[in-house]
């Protein structure tokens, strides 16, 4: 497991609402979407609720890497990469549950296990 710096995990608390969660077809062509119903999990993994998800279910279902690319209300980018898990039930699940709002359906999750980390250009992980 990977200790993620104490600088990205500042910057996840002061970041902007909406996040880019990106994902890659079999084919090696990339999906990006916005997402605004994400939480961090614990120290390396970083979740999204699958609310509306289809392009990007199927990349996850097909074993796509992923990751997420966030800006800080300072204007600082970070970008975690990883391998995605996808979750119907059980404690991820449970924990998206309790931040996911009520008025989107949270069909699953999709966890994100961070293995690098970038802020712009420099490799921190």
């Amino acid at each position: 497991m990977t200790k993620l710096p104490e600088t990205l995990i500042k910057a996840w608390e002061n970041r902007e609402d909406a996040i880019i969660f990106t994902t890659v077809n079999e084919a090696g062509m990339p999906n990006a979407i916005y997402a605004t119903c994400v939480s961090k999990f614990d120290d390396n993994i970083f979740l999204v609720a699958d609310n509306y998800f289809d392009k990007t279910r199927k990349n996850i279902l097909s074993n796509s890497p992923g990751s997420i690319l966030f800006i800080t209300k300072d204007g600082n980018s970070y970008q975690m990469k990883g391998s995605i898990s996808y979750h119907k039930e059980g404690e991820i699940f449970e924990d998206m549950k309790q931040w996911n709002p009520s008025k989107h359906p949270g069909h699953a999750v999709a966890a994100l296990n961070v293995t690098e980390v970038y802020s712009g250009a420099k490799k921190l992980v």
